[in-house]
């Protein structure tokens, strides 16, 4: 057979065979694999995570504030989602449901991991327990660059250590269990003492990202690419903020952050491309939760809200993926509903793997989806934020929301744990939440609310286990 027919016959049989595994939650993906024939690689998976990006940050989602060619080019050569959500409107559990596929609320983690006083208050653990689900492949080398905010750093000194969790090699901020020696001087984000300065802290971690690529080329590997940026406080070099002279002061030092972080970006994606590794890598990009400050919503693309919100700015997230052969060039999927509790079965499934089995995962196999065929989910997404009005911060006005949320549909429902504050949408006919239509759609209030109120009485108190 010619060999250029047969690469293209292989390719096809590939993603046939991985349509049909995805139903099984990538129980006997394996066959995938089997029908490239001996020696056939799986992918490598690189999950690169924004820390505060805006749902209208990049460009390809209408940003405005500085050019993001690269995050647009990923989206151009590959699927760009517009109905994609994070876990929580704050780091933390947001994190957790992208590692363990499951709610955060289920292994008690509620809000921004912090100083252990600080964490009871909010009705918390101190560090994500180390028998969650994870990414823990056999023959996959494993690395997480960047901020993990998972447990660690602060007074918590006996976090598990990022092996624990499935990684063989870690380059992590002050909010970890081993920060990197040249980043972290004093316990917040940065100091003028880091040997790694503020504006080089992507690059760092791009540069461990590819220096670990470049030493598992016969691979497979995944690995997390976790900046910190573009996470206040934001501090530009001179050469990017001369580049925006006009307009307030913070503005201006966004932009020349995000001008950066897209630059930085485009190297991994140059590197990855010069190592031989782009047509069998899987690029995976979103955020962990909305932006703050908006620039008067702006940064969330009008959507009402911000991060500490579950108003759709706090919690829609931009998200895109690529897989060079396998995933459409091009498509806007704008009918999938996904989250990013449902990261970590998809990416078993398209890796040939088997999910955990120690717990039943709250996401979805959304492999259809990644691969070019909106698919609709078979269970609602779940949020919770602020048990209480002493230990968790809100948004002020409007954008601040009732503390739990579903999304079923079309629909989203918002309402206190207490049964009150019930607010429905329409969130294909009014995705900027302007108009609560519960009074006029009682029956499906009445059956998302007692959905969502029963989905709260089962999660586990503090210190308890899920």
């Amino acid at each position: 057979m010619n060999t250029n027919i047969r690469r293209n016959f292989l390719k096809q049989t590939v993603l046939g065979l991985a349509v049909l595994s995805f139903p099984r939650f990538g129980k006997g993906a394996d066959a995938i694999f089997q029908a490239l024939g001996k020696g056939a690689r799986r992918p490598n998976v690189i999950f690169f995570l924004t820390d505060d990006m805006g749902y209208g940050d990049p460009v390809c989602y209408g940003g405005k504030f500085a050019p993001t060619p690269n995050i647009d080019r990923l989206a151009r050569e590959g699927v760009r989602f517009t109905q994609f959500y994070c876990a929580s409107p704050i780091c933390s559990p947001s994190r957790v449901g992208y590692t363990t596929g499951m709610f955060p609320a289920r292994w008690n983690i509620t809000s921004f991991l912090h100083a252990r006083k600080a964490n009871h208050a909010c009705e918390q653990v101190d560090f994500l327990d180390s028998k969650a689900p994870s990414f823990k492949a056999a023959g996959y080398a494993t690395g997480h660059f960047g901020k993990w905010h998972m447990g660690g750093g602060r007074d918590v000194t006996d976090a598990p250590p990022f092996e624990a969790y499935g990684f063989d090699e870690h380059a992590g901020t002050y909010e970890s269990p081993a920060p990197h020696p040249d980043i972290p001087t004093e316990p917040w984000i940065c100091s003028p003492n880091d040997k790694v300065k503020r504006w080089d802290r992507t690059a760092f971690f791009v540069d461990k990202a590819l220096d670990f690529l470049r030493r598992h080329k016969d691979g497979p590997c995944y690995v997390n690419v976790w900046p910190d940026d573009v996470h206040t406080p934001w501090v530009p070099n001179e050469e990017r903020l001369s580049e925006y002279p006009n307009g307030p002061q913070e503005e201006r030092k966004f932009c020349a952050v995000l001008a950066e972080y897209d630059r930085q970006f485009g190297r991994l994606l140059a590197g990855i491309n010069a190592l031989g590794l782009d047509e069998n890598t899987i690029i995976v990009f979103s955020s962990d939760n909305g932006p703050l400050p908006t620039f008067h919503g702006t940064r969330a693309a009008g959507l009402r809200g911000s991060k500490l919100s579950l108003y759709e700015g706090g919690i829609r997230m931009p998200f895109a993926v690529r897989w060079p052969g396998r995933i459409p060039v091009g498509k806007v999927d704008e009918q999938t509903v996904s989250g990013g509790t449902d990261i970590l079965p998809t990416v078993c499934a398209l890796c040939g793997v088997s999910t955990p089995t120690t717990h039943k995962l709250d996401g979805e196999d959304m492999g259809r989806a990644w691969l070019g065929t909106p698919q609709k989910r078979s269970t609602p997404l779940f949020w919770e934020y602020g048990r209480n009005e002493k230990a968790f911060k809100y948004p002020q006005g409007t954008d601040r929301s009732p503390n739990l949320a579903v999304r079923d549909g079309n629909w989203k429902l918002l309402i206190n744990a207490d049964g009150m504050g019930a607010e429905l949408y329409d969130i294909i006919a009014d995705p900027k939440e302007t108009t609560n239509v519960v009074e006029r759609e009682k029956e499906v209030a009445a059956r998302l609310s007692k959905l969502v109120l029963a989905w709260w009485r089962e999660l586990p108190q503090l210190g308890t286990k899920p």
